[in-house]
């Protein structure tokens, strides 16, 4: 099975575009090597056909319908935040692209719920709903810029997960165009509803492979009353953080956020902002604590992190803790200047957390590359960056990649756990999931898109 149809010979398909979009079609140099690449540092061989910005799901319908009839794959784009290569659109592909779908169309506070267009930005989204005394959980480090249908194509996370779950705990519903235009509502507006396949869960995470998501019911939260408590650790090696980390865990007590982050990160994080280098071998584990209980949470969590060998100190206060947190939430620009950057994205149990970054460690050694590494300790989620000189990636650091991806499914993990498949991990993903198993998803995403012409290359590869 191929992963793209063959085009019909001899049609214009941008000026096919044009006659039904008129300006909301771009075929000028700028927009068409915009869409070639994300913030994996991939871009797409070739330059897209045209790059869509459709404004309305009457819009995503016709350019559905024009790639139907012309074999035409399309390949969905929200802010290009993804880090796996997905949204990357290359030769006699379109661009589909959706931050125009920007609206919220619905907030319902007695129900908390709230119907959006997939463009809308995450701290946009969540400025409007705190308004209502509401927000919306899901908190990638990227939510300044990146779009709710860019988390909901990935199953995006962030750094909230361990308490408040990830995308698919904060999704209803969706409304789906199909790949030969069909429009499908799918999910519901009750918090529960069994009715049926689940298909709202099969499209979170799908990678623009299933169909076109053009809005979503979300699952609200209240504002968290009470105070912040936010905890910052030292630790003499990386290790001792995260046996920390896991006694925490262990331990019942739940943090909304615990960030850690390994010698060469915190490092580079410190040169960025210019504050006083940390002492040599220095990890740190940021922790912070929420609602009515944060005071006795926080005590507990400070007693653990001391007894693990933690210099610590604490924050009451909401602004500080976000300006501390700020020292998390800059690693990628930091481990940017380092050189070019591969971001990876493994998860593991959380009782192997020590485990992994024992691995991270030997395979820095046995391969002889430098892999700075940040986790979501509270869920085990860690984010080892491969950083290397030139544009491409060399061979060396797929080698290190490929050991190391092997390490996480021996410790019981898995090859992402926020980030996605796309193009940068597709060929280990049968490794995974096994041979049957990719047989059969890649069998359900032709139900959906039966001349494969969603994303084709992209997750499922021959």
């Amino acid at each position: 099975m191929s992963d793209a149809p063959a085009p019909v010979a001899g049609v214009d398909v941008a000026g096919l575009l044009r006659a039904e979009l008129g300006d909301r079609v771009d075929t000028g140099v700028a927009g068409l090597e915009e869409a070639r690449a994300d913030q994996s540092g991939h871009s797409a061989p070739g330059v897209p056909l045209a790059v869509v910005h459709a404004q309305s799901v009457a819009d995503v319908q016709a350019t559905m319908r024009i790639a139907t009839a012309t074999r035409t794959p399309v390949v969905v784009r929200g802010a290009g935040t993804g880090l796996a290569g997905g949204a990357n659109t290359g030769a006699g592909e379109i661009a589909l692209d959706l931050r125009r779908m920007d609206r919220i169309l619905e907030i319902r506070p007695d129900d908390l719920l709230a119907v959006v267009e997939p463009g809308i930005i995450n701290a946009t989204l969540n400025a409007a709903l705190g308004g209502h005394g509401l927000w919306w959980a899901p908190d990638p480090a990227s939510r300044a810029i990146s779009t709710v249908g860019g988390n909901i194509a990935t199953g995006a996370g962030g750094l909230l997960c361990a308490k408040y779950g990830v995308v698919r705990d904060a999704v209803l519903g969706l409304d789906v165009v199909l790949a030969d235009g069909r429009l499908l509502h799918l999910g519901h507006r009750s918090v529960k509803g069994v009715t049926g396949l689940d298909l709202t869960a099969l499209f979170i995470g799908s990678e623009g492979t299933l169909g076109v998501v053009v809005g979503a019911t979300l699952r609200l939260r209240r504002l968290v009353a009470g105070e912040v408590c936010t905890i910052t650790a030292t630790f003499p090696g990386v290790r001792a953080a995260a046996e920390a980390s896991a006694a925490v865990t262990a331990s019942g007590v739940q943090p909304a956020i615990m960030e850690l982050m390994d010698p060469a990160s915190l490092a580079a994080v410190h040169a960025l902002l210019g504050m006083e280098p940390p002492a040599p071998r220095t990890a740190q584990l940021t922790v912070q604590t929420d609602g009515p209980g944060a005071g006795v949470d926080a005590e507990q969590i400070i007693a653990l992190l001391e007894d693990g060998g933690g210099t610590v100190s604490v924050a009451r206060d909401r602004v500080e803790g976000e300006r501390l947190l700020t020292v998390r939430r800059s690693v990628h620009p930091a481990l940017d200047r380092l050189g070019t950057t591969l971001i990876e994205d493994v998860a593991v149990p959380r009782s192997a957390l020590a485990a992994m970054f024992d691995e991270v460690a030997r395979v820095e050694r046995e391969h002889g590359v430098f892999i700075p590494t940040v986790a979501h300790a509270g869920d085990g989620n860690l984010h080892p960056t491969f950083v290397f000189e030139g544009e491409e990636v060399p061979q060396r650091i797929w080698d290190a990649a490929d050991d190391l991806f092997r390490s996480a499914l021996r410790l019981g993990g898995t090859l992402t756990g926020e980030h996605g498949i796309g193009v940068l991990k597709r060929r280990w993903l049968v490794d995974e999931i096994g041979e049957d198993q990719w047989r059969l998803q890649r069998e359900i995403a032709r139900v959906f898109d039966p001349l494969g012409i969603l994303n084709p290359g992209k997750v499922f590869t021959p």
